[in-house]
């Protein structure tokens, strides 16, 4: 849920540009708007189109990255602008003109162009924005068992590192220490104190930098955060014990633990805030995280069409998966399957590859996801529905309504204000005019009831109580089959205030409490259930973590072919061991650490 924090109501201002209101000499002070700058820059650009060109072998002595580097300069002085060098691909990503890019086709020095064609990350809820900066803390042994998530026991962690499940890793467990996992994602949230610990480094792909932040800074230098993908993904496989975040009532305080909870973290960053990216630079962060020894190289997206550039990066780092230097890539299949398999969408791309892992998705009750793509490819699944991990920092919300000791369902409203507020509650009708709180409104501050409807926007209907006074706002849904509601207040301004929805049911209740006190909590919490193939994919990455610290003589082959020979699947007569929908099945880490163990030192 959008929102932005509440500061209060004087001195504050907002984000869109509109004359002031006819009954200005009566709006409160501190609540009129002036413009925000934008966050949005434009940009106009020539015509551009974006390649992977690879060069043809040069007969001559130098060396692949001279070649490379002679080649982009080539480029460059007709015009392109040329983003990575890819010397072990003799290959290059260019930004050219369609003019440029025609006269390539009569350069003998080409092999082959294709498109840079744009990768999307595959989660189906993706977390939204937030706000401050927080020191690396220790790994902590001790937490609570309230952190083990449905997903975590479903692949038997913490029968792994707490077989007595006190909430303490057991000295000598497999925690998945002295392994690297590459996050291939949108980034991640330095204040996120589930992965500080765990942090090893990273780098920003998308901007080009050291700091694989999930976030956009303008040139006037506002600061907007991603979704949080890469954050939740992360969690999943390496959030801390006893880490402590902001959490929803009722959660543990504690918040979550990852399947890995050992592990170090690679962070690398190819999806901007919006979840999209292109192959180059995943095929350059796939040569980092290799680069950087890292054993496993967790990918939660992808692309419905094949790169023959990209595929030929992952089967270089695979290297038939014997050596010590091979990498484990695995990968999302992608989140537009259907039960009937005319509409399905067949596995996206890394994942459809033989030298990646490709992981589909199961609800909490060990059922096929129906959006989960699948296909002969598809190596195991992992838990995806309703993955409850971590986010930005308070980017998701929650709201509180309670008067007398009664508490209220309610819905915050998308950019709500963020705080509590206690106050008498006035009606405000449906909120058409500064005017339509009545003279019980005071600019000394009250809780404003507002029913919905009546052709007003809720972002009016907000504006006009909080310049009458309001401190908090209570819409009033009219629709007895929606609930409270999921509404918006449209655009983010620094005069919202808490505002939540509550049902018909208790709309009516509310109404009998005008003139009495009532609160309005509307708080940012860090963790956020998430569904989508990218959530099953870092169960599988953890996982894999797990199996190669217990034995990390193992190849990568080894633990890709023990990971799927120990998954749980049906075993019923005439029940093929892989299918289509499941691959070999359902990870199972303590399964898998004990298959691992019977492997004799020498097998390839």
């Amino acid at each position: 849920m959008k929102r932005w924090l509440w500061l209060g109501l004087f001195g504050l201002i907002a984000c869109k540009d509109k004359p002031p209101p006819t009954q200005a000499a009566q709006v409160c002070p501190g609540t009129s708007e002036e413009s925000l700058p934008s966050t949005a820059k434009a940009e106009l650009t020539q015509a551009t189109e974006d390649v992977l060109v690879t060069f043809k072998p040069r007969a001559s002595a130098m060396s692949a990255a001279v070649a490379t580097t002679d080649f982009a300069a080539g480029l460059e002085r007709s015009g392109a602008i040329v983003k990575h060098r890819f010397p072990r691909l003799r290959t290059v990503s260019a930004r050219m003109t369609p003019a440029a890019l025609a006269a390539l086709k009569n350069n003998p020095d080409v092999e082959s162009v294709e498109p840079n064609r744009p990768v999307h990350a595959l989660g189906l809820s993706p977390g939204l924005p937030p706000t401050s900066l927080m020191g690396v803390t220790a790994r902590n042994t001790v937490g609570h068992v309230g952190e083990y998530t449905e997903g975590l026991k479903m692949v038997q962690a913490p029968q792994v590192w707490d077989a007595n499940n006190d909430g303490v890793l057991d000295d000598g467990r497999p925690t998945g220490a002295g392994i690297t996992v590459c996050v291939i994602d949108s980034g991640w949230d330095n204040r996120q104190p589930e992965l500080q610990a765990a942090y090893a480094g990273g780098k920003d792909f998308v901007d080009n930098d050291d700091e694989p932040l999930d976030q956009k800074v303008d040139v006037a230098g506002n600061v907007t955060w991603g979704g949080g993908h890469g954050t939740h993904v992360a969690g999943t496989i390496a959030a801390q014990l006893a880490a402590g975040g902001h959490v929803l009532p009722g959660q543990d305080p504690n918040g979550v633990v990852g399947v890995a909870p050992g592990v170090s973290l690679l962070i690398a960053r190819v999806l901007d805030v919006k979840g999209n990216g292109s192959t180059a630079d995943v095929i350059a962060a796939v040569q980092w995280c290799h680069d950087q020894h890292a054993q496993i190289a967790s990918l939660s997206l992808g692309s419905p069409e094949p790169s023959d550039k990209e595929k030929a990066v992952f089967e270089a780092v695979w290297e038939g998966g014997t050596k010590p230097t091979s990498m484990l890539s695995i990968a999302a299949s992608g989140n537009a399957g259907s039960d009937d398999p005319a509409q399905s969408q067949p596995i996206s791309y890394p994942a459809a590859y033989d030298t990646v892992m490709a992981v589909g998705a199961v609800d909490m009750t060990g059922k096929h996801a129906s959006f989960s793509q699948y296909g002969p490819q598809l190596s195991v699944v992992g838990p995806g529905v309703n993955v409850l991990s971590s986010v930005i920092i308070d980017s998701a919300s929650y709201a509180d309504i309670s008067s007398g000791g009664a508490r209220f369902p309610s819905t915050p409203l998308e950019y709500t204000g963020v705080g509590s507020y206690t106050g008498r509650l006035v009606n405000c009708g449906v909120g058409d005019s500064i005017h339509a709180c009545g003279t019980e409104a005071t600019c000394d501050g009250f809780v404003a009831y507002v029913d919905r409807g009546g052709g007003v926007f809720f972002e009016d209907k907000a504006r006009n109580a909080i310049q009458a006074g309001a401190r908090a706002v209570i819409i009033g849904n009219n629709d007895g089959d929606d609930g409270a509601g999921n509404f918006t207040l449209t655009n983010p301004s620094r005069i919202w205030v808490p505002t939540s929805s509550v049902s018909l049911v208790s709309a009516q209740t509310i109404k009998g409490l005008f003139g009495e006190q009532v609160t309005v909590d509307v708080n940012g919490v860090d963790y956020q259930r998430e569904t989508g193939t990218s959530m099953a994919t870092p169960h599988v990455s953890g996982v894999a973590a797990l199996v190669w610290s217990s034995r990390p003589s193992l190849t990568a082959q080894q633990v890709r072919t023990v990971l799927e020979n120990t998954s749980k699947r049906d075993d019923s007569p005439g029940v093929p061991l892989h299918d289509d929908k499941f691959g070999w099945g359902l990870v199972q880490a303590l399964d898998a650490i004990n298959k691992a163990a019977t492997l004799p030192a020498s097998t390839p």
